[in-house]
């Protein structure tokens, strides 16, 4: 199957780029399967766009981009295992529309749901909840498509197998389908308040503990909530203080049977109604997954360095929790987990202030989310992840000549 000729692509917020040699958007399998044969045969590396919802390299090559956005849908339901198989192109807002209309829900749900699905769930994507997984940790299985064309089944008979593709950044195949394990449709109920940073601190394992869903963001200045369009939850009924500067913004949400309810800051609805948040695609972003017993601690180091030292970057922390999961790369690998995202925002030198993020979080050690900023290389992913010799090994088996690489994964999963 000939590619079109290829061109510039950019990620959704513009701070990644590449010029790929051909293009190509596959509308089955099996023109997937020959585009990516094509690749090979040509000598070419061949990476997938997604929704270009990355922050990071992941996406970029000077050989074939393809893009999924025709292969979408739902394939098939199995009710008796609660089970959904889905195109890898489908965005998570389409499956969610699906979903509900069957009866179904995701089992939880991160705050963007315009992404692909094969993208996001297996770049180390999450929602909040202690006891919640992140999104990869519902993948039963799925078909990856080799470099040669064929397809290799991941089912679950072998769980190592399993474990190394739920989190992969694509380096394993193209992914044409997902199952996914879902869970009976419920709906959720959101409170969202304000509380002083300490207030946070002092009920943070009260919250994270008898809530399904904590988060917060914490906002250095009255001007940075507007800046991730958070409400204004001043007149809350909930909230503590009349701060505007050094406050976090709080969120818990829970399973409920009670009607359907729209006010400022209490809603009720289906689960994927409540969990999306929009943003304006106006920031870059930095996340790392910090062990749970070092989130508090973690947040007060990065809160110190924004009001002492990068007094411009005003872009709120996001502090979110996931459980410990065996997907070999996951950031969450056998870690239960506080994630803290920091942003810079674009036409600023931000490097300064990112590397001092690093800096802490890597005491902690704390991994990244591979979508999202961050500053490892090969021996960081060597030293963080305890499968990623075996990894590696795995990748190389299943594509010696490493066609689903680009520089970047190279230098951390080559």
């Amino acid at each position: 199957m000939p590619f079109e000729k290829g061109g510039l692509w950019r990620n959704w917020v513009g701070n990644q780029s590449c010029i790929a040699r051909y293009k190509g958007a596959p509308t089955s399998e099996a023109q997937l399967c020959e585009m990516v044969a094509e690749a090979d045969r040509r000598d070419l590396n061949l990476r997938v766009a997604g929704s270009g919802h990355s922050f990071t390299p992941v996406v970029g090559t000077g050989g074939v981009l393809l893009s999924l956005a025709q292969m979408q849908g739902v394939h098939r339901f199995d009710d008796a295992k609660k089970q959904v198989t889905v195109a890898a192109g489908t965005r998570i807002h389409d499956l969610a529309l699906a979903l509900k209309a069957h009866g179904f829900s995701l089992v939880n749900q991160g705050d963007i749901d315009s992404q692909a699905v094969a993208g996001a769930f297996t770049t180390g994507t999450h929602g909040t909840g202690a006891t919640l997984g992140c999104l990869a940790t519902s993948i039963a299985g799925l078909r990856l498509v080799q470099a040669d064309g064929s397809v290799l089944v991941v089912d679950g008979s072998d769980a190592d197998l399993l474990h190394a593709a739920q989190v992969s950044v694509g380096t394993l195949g193209v992914i044409s389908e997902l199952t996914l394990q879902v869970t009976d449709a419920y709906h959720l109920q959101e409170h969202v308040w304000r509380d002083d940073f300490e207030t946070c601190m002092a009920r943070h394992d009260e919250l994270a503990a008898t809530h399904r869903h904590f988060g917060f963001f914490w906002c250095p200045t009255p001007h940075s909530r507007q800046l991730y369009c958070l409400a204004d939850t001043a007149d809350a009924p909930l909230t503590t203080t009349s701060k505007t500067a050094d406050v976090c913004e709080m969120k818990v949400i829970d399973i409920t049977d009670r009607p359907a309810l729209d006010t400022p800051f209490e809603k009720i609805a289906y689960s994927s109604e409540i969990y999306p948040i929009e943003y304006v695609p106006n920031f870059h972003e930095l996340e790392y997954a910090v062990p749970v017993q070092h989130g508090k601690e973690a947040v007060r180091a990065v809160r110190e360095l924004m009001l002492t030292k990068h007094t411009n970057c005003i872009f709120p922390i996001e502090y979110r929790f996931t459980a410990g999961d065996p997907a070999w790369i996951s950031p969450f690998h056998q870690q239960d987990s506080i994630t803290l995202s920091v942003s810079g925002q674009p036409g600023v030198d931000y490097w300064d202030y990112l590397r001092d993020v690093d800096a802490i979080l890597r005491r902690f050690g704390s991994r990244p989310h591979w979508g999202k900023m961050h500053f490892l290389d090969t021996d960081d992913v060597t030293a963080l992840y305890p499968r990623a010799a075996d990894f590696r090994a795995l990748r190389r088996r299943l594509d010696p000549r490493g066609r689903f690489l680009n520089d970047h994964v190279r230098a951390l999963l080559g």
